[in-house]
């Protein structure tokens, strides 16, 4: 019996071991929403927008290491998508967003409701196609989901016009995928393995650089065995955190922009720079010609393309990072058995620490006004660093990153590469559908948290138990630190008036409100929102106004040229590379 181009569709995602789809209807996908309305095995999750749609495939994916799906239509529908998928490309996130299009033949006629979403998103997506014909849509929808997944991942789109859906074929499923002109490289250059692992053991002065990659690969266990094994310190980026654990006695935390004293000082003046599963993007190098300038670097990536992109290289390994590092640690362990009895790094080792006590992370504690910082320390106590954390951009995406210590890959799902305000809650609703049985966290700012507030509906018809932390200052905080620091105060449209009783706005939607104004209140307030099982919680803490974020690498600067608390100028630059 032939189906429908719907049917094939959902017997695809079932295929593929979907569960949950993220999406919003609309007039050329009611083929699909139809066939929808009788399945048992797959669950649509109603969001309220589509950009919130496809921030909730992406966080849905980042928790369970699984493809992300959203769903919507045309035209309006389908551009909503765009921030979405920008920030999954730049994340590497797996998703596969299908959207509605006009029927073939109104293709390029202005229809309404068409848009060329095809051609709008061909530079953030890792591939898209526009199905022309319904028997081309199971060998399609495969190929989205191998691609989505595999090498270095990153979203598909699969454009559906309405004849499309629903048209109908007899369903053939692919068992193989094989695409001549898409096949990623997996196993590193045994060479250039040997030449990096020998470096590692001879260095006196390593350090390793962690990134999101090894997430991805699933290696933290290789990451944190290979650490041990040439005891090397280990700083990890923005969306590494996880990936090696925080609370490691060679942890340094996160390095660039907004690191860690110890990390930056630690990466300016090695000798030896190991990058695993990392783009060496700005915000962690600061100023490339001045970027660990007496280190040779190791480079190991999947992703060709990112490596000798923004920095040097010496030895480039192209490859899977756990491949890599399993091979790598067998050579590693048969040199340094050559090496017994002695240990070049301990004076290294020894330094790293003396940078950690000289100026750790720290903040004034104000009894009567609450500090940010505090309250992420406090979320952190209470979970006992078992929650997942999801954050919105700014200010308080730093202090999640810099005061939660994160042991265990998977539990902090933040906007990196786009840096997109208004990630963080939907994220947090797709986590939470991944991870039904985990606290998930949402750390957010009274700006950020505004831009997708209307999933709160998502979050309250699906009884989800999300936790939403705002740090309320009254400002769109980070832009406003820069006003300050840069622009001689001049605090141009970064007050937000006062904004929305957030108590109240949760209230109104069916939510929980809490709210804490003093840091007495702080531990009650968190206490009582993580008790509650059945329902989201916004939970609003007014803060300090004033606080900032530091350490701070002004733009242009090398990153040992830190600001500290109230300091305005940078230390004195260190010497640029010939």
């Amino acid at each position: 019996m032939k189906k429908t181009g719907a049917e094939i569709l959902l017997e695809c995602l079932k295929k593929e071991g979907v569960k949950h789809i993220f999406g919003y209807p609309g007039g050329v996908v009611l083929n699909i929403f139809d066939a929808l309305y009788d399945d048992k095995d797959l669950k649509l999750v109603l969001t309220r927008h589509e950009q919130g749609a496809v921030h909730a495939a992406d966080g849905y994916a980042r928790a369970s290491g699984k493809v992300g799906v959203a769903l919507v239509t045309s035209g309006p529908g389908a551009t909503n998508t765009v921030t979405g998928i920008a920030n999954a490309s730049m994340d590497s996130v797996p998703i596969v967003v299908f959207c509605g299009q006009v029927p073939t033949m109104l293709i390029g006629n202005d229809a309404f409701q068409e848009a060329d979403i095809v051609g709008i998103t061909r530079p953030c997506t890792k591939y898209n196609y526009l199905v022309k014909d319904v028997k081309d849509l199971a060998h399609t929808v495969r190929e989205a989901f191998h691609i989505a997944s595999t090498g270095r991942p990153g979203p598909v789109l699969i454009d559906l016009p309405k004849d499309v859906s629903a048209g109908k074929a007899d369903f053939v499923w692919p068992k193989d995928i094989r695409i001549q002109s898409y096949n990623p490289t997996y196993e590193g250059n045994r060479r250039m393995i040997k030449q990096a692992a020998n470096e590692m053991v001879r260095a006196k002065k390593p350090v390793i650089m962690a990134g999101g990659g090894v997430i991805i690969s699933e290696a933290s266990k290789e990451l944190t065995e290979l650490a041990k094994a040439v005891n090397a310190p280990v700083t990890t980026t923005l969306m590494g955190l996880g990936c090696f654990p925080g609370t490691h006695r060679l942890s340094m935390g996160m390095l660039g922009m907004h690191g860690t004293y110890c990390a930056n000082m630690a990466v300016q003046n090695s000798d030896l720079l190991i990058g695993i599963g990392v783009r060496f993007d700005d915000r962690v190098t600061g100023r490339t010609s001045s970027f660990a300038p007496d280190a040779r670097i190791i480079h190991i990536d999947i992703d060709p393309t990112s490596i000798r992109k923004n920095v040097r290289v010496d030895t480039p390994i192209v490859g899977d990072v756990k491949r890599v590092l399993k091979e790598m640690l067998k050579d590693i362990k048969q040199d340094a058995e050559k090496k017994r009895g002695t240990d070049s790094k301990k004076p290294w080792v020894k330094q790293v620490d003396r940078w950690q006590k000289e100026r750790p992370l720290t903040y004034r504690y104000d009894k009567k006004l609450i500090k940010p910082e505090f309250v992420v320390e406090k979320i952190y106590e209470l979970s006992k660093g078992n929650a997942i954390i999801c954050t919105e951009v700014g200010q308080n995406q730093m202090w999640a990153a810099q005061f939660y210590k994160y042991d265990k890959p998977r539990r902090w799902l933040s906007s990196g590469g786009l840096g997109t305000m208004g990630y963080g809650f939907p994220a947090a609703i797709g986590a939470q559908f991944a991870r039904p049985n985990d606290l998930v966290v949402d750390i957010a700012g009274d700006g950020s948290i505004q831009m997708n507030i209307q999933e709160l509906a998502t979050a309250v018809i699906n009884k989800l138990p999300v936790k939403v932390a705002i740090l309320n200052n009254g400002y769109l905080g980070m832009v406003r630190q820069w006003q300050e620091l840069f622009y001689r105060g001049r605090y141009s449209h970064t007050n937000l008036g006062g904004g929305p009783d957030f108590v109240k706005v949760a209230e109104a939607y069916g939510a929980i409100g809490l709210r804490a104004t003093r840091p007495e209140e702080v531990e009650p307030v968190l206490k009582k929102a993580f008790k509650i099982k059945d329902k989201p919680v916004f939970m609003d803490f007014v803060v300090d106004w004033k606080e900032k974020v530091y350490p701070m690498v002004p733009a242009g600067a090398a990153i040992d040229e830190m600001l500290f608390d109230e300091e305005e100028k940078p230390k004195k630059k260190r010497k640029t590379k010939k």
